[in-house]
């Protein structure tokens, strides 16, 4: 029975939610601080679930129905870590949305529709069963999408919201397939006798199939190229909302990747896909942030680029740094989204103590050797014997990019202490890989499967991926050299629209129409061809 009390968690959010949209007259200030207490509440139980965790060990909970039909949660280390994440997260949304929203005459049903969304989150992240796992999976969709369209009359909410809607819809498509060959070829419905045998079974093609539908619903969630247009654009609801997706629901395709480890692992072919896809996601979501002068718009292809890591991950099998990643990333993307109001302010003040550094090629050179040389001594002070091939490359691709920042030290016009920051900093972000890395391994040892032993085509994508970030890195480090050139303009501008990638989905989708029943009306429109205003 202990290892029922997670569902505690969703129960209170899903109360506050009632409670906020339970009558209008309620004043919207009580209702967000029943939404906060609600979430503190979630972080208790979250705190005792991990006690009791302690105590009697993993397990499923208490099922509710039967068969294939149940409903029951599961209590382990990975739901733990993600009900403390989302709990912890939920509330500091909450706390702010208070404020943000202040004075609304709709804060009431915006607070009713983020607990309801926290709630569904909070039941995904913890299913023990097939069936609750869609639940939550599809609830998730649906009421974010409530939020996404929280200022209906906006076209660019609009858009944004269909777009989301149509791939979400094939990403639940493809869920729902995973489960009922999942169910099939295993003969439960109870997650956790699934990931028991498929730890100590052969691959059989239905598996292997399923493996590769939720390969396909953890893409389409997590905004992977090229279907990465919709989290781009969500930027017309209120801030709480860009808060909550971008640190909290967009990880859920992650999440899927590592509940079902031991699935995927049966399927080499497509975790080498993960590699691909993801990949090539980080570094285009890399590329075009830097292009962007929106602060909000940035941080989503910053979004992108951290999802595109995180599949990366995943395809390498380096699951517990992947747990590790969505974590990181969604305490760092709530606070940038939450402070982003006063990012241009920030930088505003920020004044240069002197020349700008620019480092030149010996200066790139000196830098990314001196980059793989800490690299190297941190990681034979930690033990490179220990560590598994695909971890090293992660390792590699990571300090690409410190080496960016020792380069602007090592410029001709960095002052010493400058110097002296980055090459410091190179060897704390070195030591804190191996030490997190080590730390994630051993805390979810018996949880999570360890990582094979990469074969061909692994040690081939791997090495790919390393050339290729390296190469990335170095341009990235000398674009001040090549920046003024009339080809690199160009460039700029086109990186800047995301290669109309998007656009090309929109077209696709025929997402470029609006219904008549939101237009505006005629007295605010300004006498423009029709063509115009679909462009």
């Amino acid at each position: 029975m202990s290892h029922t009390l997670p569902l505690l968690a969703p129960l209170l959010l899903l109360a506050a939610s009632a409670s906020a949209f339970r009558a209008p007259g309620l004043r919207p200030r009580l209702a967000i601080r029943v939404a906060e207490l609600a979430a503190i509440g979630a972080i208790l139980v979250t705190v005792l679930s991990g006690i009791l965790l302690a105590q009697s060990g993993p397990g499923t909970g208490f099922k509710i129905g039967y068969g294939y039909m149940a409903l029951a949660p599961r209590l382990d280390l990975v739901s733990l870590i993600m009900l403390a994440l989302v709990s912890f997260i939920g509330w500091m949304v909450l706390r702010y949305a208070g404020t943000f929203l202040g004075g609304d005459e709709r804060q009431g049903p915006f607070t009713g529709w983020m607990t309801a969304t926290l709630a569904a989150v909070l039941l995904l992240v913890q299913s023990g069963t097939l069936l609750q796992l869609v639940i939550g999976w599809v609830a998730t969709s649906l009421l974010l999408h409530q939020l996404l369209l929280f200022y209906p009359q906006r076209i660019a909410a609009q858009r944004a919201a269909r777009k989301k809607f149509v791939i979400s819809r094939i990403g639940d498509v493809a869920l729902i397939a995973a489960v009922v060959l999942l169910a099939y070829s295993f003969g439960t419905g109870d997650i956790g006798e699934i990931l028991a045998a498929a730890r100590q079974t052969e691959a059989i093609p239905l598996s292997t199939t399923a493996a590769c539908l939720l390969a396909l619903a953890a893409l389409l969630k997590s905004a992977q190229f090229p279907t990465h247009g919709w989290l781009t654009e969500v930027m017309e609801t209120p801030t709480p909302v860009s808060a909550l997706l971008h640190a909290g629901v967009v990880n859920a395709g992650g999440f899927l990747l590592i509940r079902f480890a031991d699935v995927m692992l049966q399927a080499p072919v497509v975790l080498a896909l993960l590699v691909m896809v993801g990949g090539f996601t980080a570094l285009f979501g890399c590329i075009v942030m830097l292009t962007q002068s929106n602060v909000k718009t940035s941080l989503a292809w910053s979004t992108v680029a951290q999802m595109g890591f995180m599949i990366l991950q995943c395809g390498l099998a380096l699951f517990p740094i992947a747990l590790l990643h969505i974590v990181a990333h969604s305490l760092y993307k709530a606070h940038a989204f939450l402070s982003s109001g006063s990012a241009i302010d920030t930088v505003a003040s920020i004044r240069r103590p002197g020349p700008v550094a620019i480092p030149d090629a010996r200066a790139v050179g000196r830098a990314f050797l001196l980059a793989l040389a800490i690299y190297a001594v941190i990681g034979v002070l930690f033990g490179f014997a220990d560590k598994p091939p695909q971890a090293l490359a992660l390792g590699a691709i990571l300090i690409f990019g410190v080496a960016y920042l020792i380069a602007q030290g090592l410029a001709d016009a960095a002052p010493r202490a400058l110097t002296w920051r980055t090459s410091l900093y190179a060897i704390s972000a070195a030591t804190a890989y191996f030490a997190l890395q080590r730390g994630a391994d051993s805390l979810l040892h018996g949880t999570l499967p360890a990582t094979p032993q990469p074969g061909p085509l692994e040690w081939s994508l791997m090495m790919l991926c390393v050339v290729t970030f390296g190469i990335v890195a170095v341009a990235q480090a000398l674009f001040p050299l090549w920046a003024y050139h009339p080809a690199a303009s160009g460039l700029r501008v086109h990186l800047a629209n995301g290669l109309y990638v998007n656009a090309l989905f929109d077209r696709l989708l025929g997402g470029w129409t609006l219904p008549r029943a939101t237009s505006l009306p005629k007295a605010a429109m300004p006498d423009i061809a029709v063509s115009q205003v679909k462009e």
